[in-house]
């Protein structure tokens, strides 16, 4: 009978395999968490919070639909899906792009808005209360600053569309 053999990898604190597999896992774990909460106190599905974040947090409220698929985890099938739920549940609406007659912008609507506000303020405590239970001040800002250079190098489209100027 032989012996397992012993990993020989990713078992150092900074090899790259830890460091990747602890980003999924946390944010896995967010998103169990945050979703959960958002949805048991706001009957509001995970997904639909992520599309309706990227929109409160946009300049006029609106993104192009291609902008806001690479800002989430949504494939595009999977997004015009949620984007549908929210146009039935009144939160959001399309607007054509007058300078692309194939694009179209996803709105929140005024409804949508309301929502928003409760719903980012549960979100916002939730998150606040886990963060300084877990991380000082000075490694949130440390945490966010690693992670937004890090999500610039692997996911460009969403740095690209979260630095973008309002659009008509």
């Amino acid at each position: 009978m032989s012996t397992p053999a012993e990993p020989t990898y990713g078992c150092r604190a900074g090899d790259p395999v830890t460091i990747v597999g602890l980003v999924f896992e946390t944010a896995s774990g967010l998103k169990r968490l945050a979703g959960s909460r958002i949805e048991q106190d706001n009957n509001l599905p995970p997904q639909s919070l992520e599309v309706l974040v990227r929109l409160a947090r946009s300049p006029g409220s609106r993104l192009r639909m291609s902008d806001l698929a690479a800002q989430t985890a949504l494939s595009p099938s999977g997004l015009t899906r949620a984007i549908d739920r929210l146009e039935e549940a009144g939160l959001v609406c399309r607007q054509a792009c007058e300078e692309d007659r194939r694009g179209s912008f996803a709105l929140l609507t005024k409804s949508g808005a309301a929502r928003m506000d409760t719903v980012l303020r549960c979100h916002q405590e939730q998150l606040e209360s886990l963060l300084a239970a877990t991380l000082t001040g000075n490694e949130q800002d440390q945490l966010a600053a690693l992670l937004r250079r890090l999500r610039d190098s692997v996911n460009p489209d969403a740095a690209r569309v979260s630095e973008l100027p309002e659009r008509r």
